[in-house]
């Protein structure tokens, strides 16, 4: 120390005190290293890398599961019994059930045709239909062209409904749980339910409503959702690898299974008398969607995903809108876990061996820990490991682990397989937004209720958005500049800098590509307009 004390307070040079000033933090680090980072860390690696084990049995198991599926398993026609509807001479169309179709919007002035228009399309005896369209819309404007369309379809015939509220209470689950209140929905036995940027088959009631006819067990089908722009530009090619997955492997185990899976709340059916058992729509989450199905199921009833039946829809093809659907997506299944933990441990319906999977597999495992152990993992415990070299992460969890989750993962999308260094690096540049939400949605901290609708641009008016857009740039500091992923950038950076000069973990290639990701999407360089390769 004497050495330090003896530096004088008025240096000659600015060098010199630059040359102290890092004497005095190397000196600081040295003496808070041993006693305090190192045991830190080590305890992080070894959460970290259990965190990383449970993850990959999941997803072996699933994978295991899945193969079996696909090769011995029965298709839904033979699990459950299904015959085709057909005409009753003596009591005419009264033997076919009546069908809600419920589409629930706000604002959706780029897509509210297409999905009015698909319902209306919907083969189905006419009077055995009722389309009804839950417009939450705050724009004056747009709430009098989806009134118009309505009355357009209405003069050709079509049994359809336009209902308003005076407030958005509930938002989503608010307007579906107001539109089952109307008189008429009490003749009706199950309800369609599409989301504004969701365009079914004419077949798609034909195909599902025979399933709930003839399984009184059923409570919903669940059909596929195929994406529209997925080929639009790179970002949605990686949502799209996200999403198959969670549509090839996830969804089809649980109906496989336990006969229980999340409800992806659109392109599906509801037995209204297994929503109502359930308690109907809460809005206590924001997924009203996953809330119902987990209580549903609770009840007894059994759920169908038909991988076959797939319906259009649209992928967030901004950075922005993305962003939103994941804080939502991320935070509400934490705080519906929260919320339920000790509901689900208490039911006496269901067998242990569904508690359990709910609880660990279908919650904890893929909504909790898949989110934290990709961020504090792979973008924090990991790079700080070369600034603490006596802190080792071992060859299997650093590589062989998270290598085979990767492959398990980008299965269910082979057309993108080339693009999977893309996808690893923008997955765990989201897994930051993820990470963030899942912590305030177990902390119900101050986002935990926020609902963002996603912006939707609409088939026809993509092109014609992406040129007026690139004609006219703007740039705004709060909308480009995302701070969080430039920290974690300039950190990583850092760390791949230092393991260059000192380290000998020799993971510099990939901090510098992950900090590279996380640089181009803080700047706001990753959006609608990037080039697909």
């Amino acid at each position: 120390m004497d050495r330090f004390s003896s530096t004088t307070l008025f240096p000659d040079t600015l060098a010199g005190t630059r040359d102290d000033l890092t004497e005095q933090w190397t000196v600081i680090w040295e003496q808070i290293k041993a006693p305090l980072i190192v045991p830190l860390l080590r305890i992080a690696v070894f959460l970290c890398l259990l965190m990383s084990i449970l993850l990959f049995i999941e997803r072996v198991y699933m994978g295991i599961v899945i193969t079996l599926v696909k090769m011995f398993g029965r298709k839904p026609d033979k699990r459950y019994k299904w015959e085709s509807l057909k005409d009753d001479v003596e009591i005419g169309n009264s033997c076919y059930p009546m069908v809600l179709v419920q589409i629930p919007m706000y604002n959706e002035k780029e897509v509210y045709q297409l999905s009015i228009g698909a319902a209306c399309g919907l083969s189905w005896p006419s009077d055995r239909i009722i389309i009804q369209v839950l417009d939450d819309s705050t724009d004056p404007i747009i709430k009098n062209l989806v009134s118009m369309e309505c009355q357009r379809w209405a003069s050709k015939g079509i049994d359809i409904k336009y209902e308003i509220r005076d407030n958005r209470n509930g938002y989503k689950a608010g307007a579906l749980k107001e539109g089952l209140k109307h008189p008429y929905v009490k003749q009706c036995d199950y309800v369609a339910i599409f989301d504004a940027d969701f365009q079914p088959e004419p077949d798609f009631l034909w195909r599902t409503i025979p399933f709930l006819v003839h399984n009184p067990q059923l409570g919903l089908v669940q059909a596929r959702w195929k994406f529209v722009n997925a080929d639009e530009c790179l970002m949605t090619r990686m949502q799209e690898m996200s999403l198959d997955y969670h549509f090839t492997v996830e969804q089809e185990v649980g109906s496989s299974t336990y006969a229980f899976f999340g409800f992806n709340g659109t392109a599906g059916v509801w037995r209204i008398a297994a929503l109502e058992e359930a308690g109907g729509w809460k809005d206590r989450t924001t997924v009203e969607d996953m809330d119902l199905a987990v209580r549903a199921s609770l009840k007894g009833w059994k759920f169908l995903y038909l991988s076959a039946l797939k319906v259009k829809n649209e992928l967030p093809s901004t950075f922005k809108a993305y962003r939103y659907q994941q804080h939502r997506w991320s935070c509400g299944p934490a705080n519906l876990f929260r919320k339920m933990f000790m509901e689900i441990i208490r039911n006496k319906k269901v067998t242990l061996w569904k508690k359990i999977h709910v609880i660990y597999s279908f919650f904890f495992v893929r909504k909790v820990v898949a989110h934290i152990v990709t961020f504090v993992f792979y973008c924090v415990v990991l790079p700080a490991t070369v600034l603490v070299p006596e802190v080792e992460v071992p060859k299997w969890g650093a590589v062989y682990i998270p290598s085979i989750i990767t492959i398990l993962n980008a299965v269910g999308t082979p057309r993108s397989l080339h693009l999977i260094i893309f996808w690893i690096l923008f997955e765990n540049v989201m897994s930051l937004h993820r990470t963030k939400a899942t912590f305030i949605g177990l902390l119900e901290a101050g986002r935990v209720n926020e609902w963002i609708v996603t912006e939707k641009l609409g088939d026809v008016l993509k092109m014609k958005s992406a040129i007026k857009a690139v004609k006219k740039p703007r740039f705004r500091f709060g909308d480009r500049l995302l701070l969080l992923e430039l920290a974690t950038g300039a950190y990583l950076f850092f760390c791949g800098c230092y393991d260059v000069a000192f380290g000998k973990n020799h993971y510099f290639l990939y901090l510098f590509l992950q900090a590279f990701a996380f640089f181009i999407i803080g700047f706001g360089h990753i959006g609608t307009f990037v080039p697909n390769s």
